[in-house]
């Protein structure tokens, strides 16, 4: 009995699919950037079961931070800031999946502690038919007119990270950069004279709604409501210019299952993996091909020429300044 009891364990340990298929993401939830249709064709096609995880950027890195001693993830996902403090912190290690010398120049860690899989760029969502008959705002500038008032919102940037974006974006496009946020503090005194609505979390719902006809937000997010939802909705990237702003994933440093993650890594840069984030919107790290009917969804290349990417570490130590500064001098 026990001879026959072992045979059948050892020949179910054969049967059951090997660890090293398995790998462990935190923060790949569903409902975000089409990380459902990712980990099914990571499933389908890379041969890796990686199940959801809902946690968010900043509980990712508390729990590789917890977990330092004893790894327990294997690749995590994170907004670009989260993932310059993981790969300080020592909690993720250098991997170059193939495809990684493609990713522009700023948008990964030189090492590959961090690197985009895809990004999103700041400007305006605009709800058209909520305007009142005004002109779709095409300029920063433009939104401290007189026919904007009462009608622009944004996040607060003290403390929502889109909001500290926007922040970003306005004082580059007054003449500032990351040692000098005067332009952004004088560009936020004048837009308070138009009674702006300043939430502090995300209000897509609230641009749908039309309670907030302009949003200073990502693109992805203009574009889901402009092909997804009733109304007439318009992403508008700032004469002035803006910035993008990447999602970045890394190699947990000592993860139970390395091969396994570098391998959905590599899926996830390659041009299949690519193509799925535009699902949602997203505009993929790498310069890859899109179907024309996916391409024309998304505003000209040449218009997000004006988007660029700039310094994420500076940008990472300026935010806790700048937000001082936001709230003791803005009115």
């Amino acid at each position: 009995m026990k001879h026959t009891v072992l045979s059948a364990l050892f020949a179910t340990a054969i049967a059951m699919p090997a660890l090293a298929e398995d790998a462990i993401c935190y923060n790949c939830p569903p409902e975000w950037a089409d990380w459902a249709s990712m980990l099914d064709a990571l499933d389908a096609q890379a041969d890796i079961q990686m199940p959801h995880d809902n946690k968010n950027s900043g509980q990712t890195l508390s729990q590789l931070l917890a977990e330092r001693a004893s790894p327990v993830a294997d690749v995590a996902y994170y907004g670009v800031t989260t993932g310059i403090k993981a790969g300080a912190e020592g909690v993720v290690e250098p991997y170059k999946p193939a495809g990684f010398d493609e990713i522009p120049d700023g948008l990964k860690d030189p090492e590959g502690r961090w690197f985009a899989v895809h990004y999103g760029t700041l400007g305006l969502f605009v709800n058209v038919d909520a305007l009142g008959g005004a002109p779709v705002p095409q300029c920063f500038a433009d939104l401290t007119k007189p026919e904007y008032r009462g009608m622009v919102g944004y996040l607060d940037p003290s403390s929502a990270f889109v909001g500290y974006a926007g922040a970003v974006a306005a004082n580059m496009a007054f003449g500032g950069d990351l040692g000098n946020f005067d332009p952004a503090i004088a560009y936020f005194n004048d837009l308070a004279q138009n009674d702006p609505l300043v939430p502090k979390q995300t209000s897509y719902a609230r641009v749908v709604s039309g309670e907030i006809p302009i949003l200073f937000d990502y693109d992805f997010n203009a574009y889901r409501a402009k092909y997804e939802e009733d109304g007439n909705f318009e992403f508008v990237l700032p004469c002035e210019g803006s910035v993008r702003v990447p999602y970045v994933m890394s190699l947990v440093a000592d993860a139970p299952h390395p091969e396994a993650g570098k391998r959905a890594l590599d899926f996830i840069l390659s041009d299949e993996g690519q193509a799925i984030w535009t699902n949602a919107y997203l505009q993929p790290a790498r310069p890859v091909d899109l179907p024309a009917e996916v391409a024309e969804k998304f505003l000209p290349a040449a218009d997000y020429e004006r988007a660029v990417a700039v310094d994420y570490a500076e940008m990472e130590r300026a935010q806790a300044a700048f937000g001082e500064r936001y709230l003791n001098e803005v009115k």
